[in-house]
């Protein structure tokens, strides 16, 4: 069963204060996607153009972080890089680092902290994005399971999340815990 449709959605704007973005990242006239949104005013192209404006810093902080993210992924590979059949331990390794220090950063940047506003997408979505990989887990899991190593690939399958779940928690309580007993 589907719920009724609200047509109110699109064609009546929200009684809303226009400087409150829905993203602190992100400027208030945008919508999903960086488009313009039924808060700002004028003509769409207008709207559009400045958005696109308005996002480009975003967009290329991202991209920034990204690319530094990856090519610590990528040299994390080299260093300690995964026999065929092995159980991908540096992926597990990177993904579960890369999601500690993400607990640990936005603990920072929420309680602590009010930093400029491409730090998070710089930091959070790009180099931690670019570091952490869900794809090479992935094919990781694929391989392990094409060469008849199952059991292995289960368990990266299994773990793998587990730990990144476990380190980004773990790291934000510990985050948190210190911050307390600073104050």
């Amino acid at each position: 069963m589907t719920a009724p449709r609200d047509d109110r959605a699109t064609t009546e704007p929200v009684d809303r204060d226009p400087n409150l973005g829905l993203d602190p990242d992100r400027g208030p006239d945008t919508g999903p996607g960086g488009g313009a949104s039924a808060f700002g005013g004028g003509a769409p192209a207008v709207r559009r153009r400045d958005a696109a404006r308005r996002e480009a810093p975003v967009v290329a902080a991202v991209a920034a972080g990204g690319a530094a993210g990856a090519a610590a992924r990528y040299g994390a590979a080299l260093l300690w890089p995964t026999a065929a059949g092995a159980f991908p331990w540096t992926t597990l390794l990177v993904n579960a680092v890369g999601c500690a220090v993400m607990g640990a950063f936005m603990v920072l940047v929420t309680d602590l902290w009010a930093p400029h506003r491409l730090v998070r997408p710089f930091f959070g979505t790009g180099v931690l994005g670019g570091f952490t990989t869900f794809s090479t887990y992935a094919v990781d899991v694929q391989r392990l399971i094409e060469d008849d190593r199952a059991g292995t690939g289960l368990a990266c399958l299994a773990l793998t999340p587990l730990a990144a779940l476990a380190a980004v928690w773990t790291a934000a309580a510990t985050t948190r815990r210190a911050l307390r007993g600073r104050r």
